[in-house]
């Protein structure tokens, strides 16, 4: 059976000077949030769609990893990761984000940097948000 998770978002007004919210109703975790121009394109409080992508390339790439280390004998302490989602606004037909880059840092018993970056690399080819991106997906990973 498939699962659907819900978000919701609304708008008002023109491009420029326009405002909306963006909601969780499912999870309850934020309601009508702040999203705008200002806040995509310039330095306004509140949320953009690309920063909400990276937060959820994050959890998923978390969680993928934690996977795929288990399945291979290994029980993270520890993970964090970054997400950079990079958005050019000049590109034709509009704002494109043209890449994620992931940047992980993980403490693992027993493990070698090289098993650990082996394991980390098949998590971001198999990490449901990596797979749902038509961009490239880049990676950092470290131990610490």
């Amino acid at each position: 059976m498939a699962l659907k998770r819900i978000a919701t978002a609304h708008w008002e007004g023109d491009i420029q000077t326009g405002k909306g919210g963006m909601s969780t109703p499912q999870s309850g975790l934020f309601a009508d949030q702040n999203y705008s121009f200002k806040t995509r394109f310039g330095d306004e409080k509140g949320t953009n769609p690309e920063e909400l992508l990276a937060a959820a390339h994050a959890g998923c790439f978390s969680m993928a990893l934690s996977a795929v280390l288990g399945r291979a004998g290994f029980t993270p302490t520890r993970i964090e990761t970054r997400a950079e989602a990079t958005m050019e606004p000049g590109m034709d037909p509009g704002p494109t984000v043209t890449g994620v880059h992931l940047i992980v840092s993980a403490t693992v018993p027993g493990i070698s940097a090289e098993q650990f970056a082996e394991i980390a690399n098949a998590a971001k080819a198999g990490c449901v948000i990596s797979r749902a991106l038509a961009v490239p997906v880049t990676l950092d990973a470290t131990l610490g």
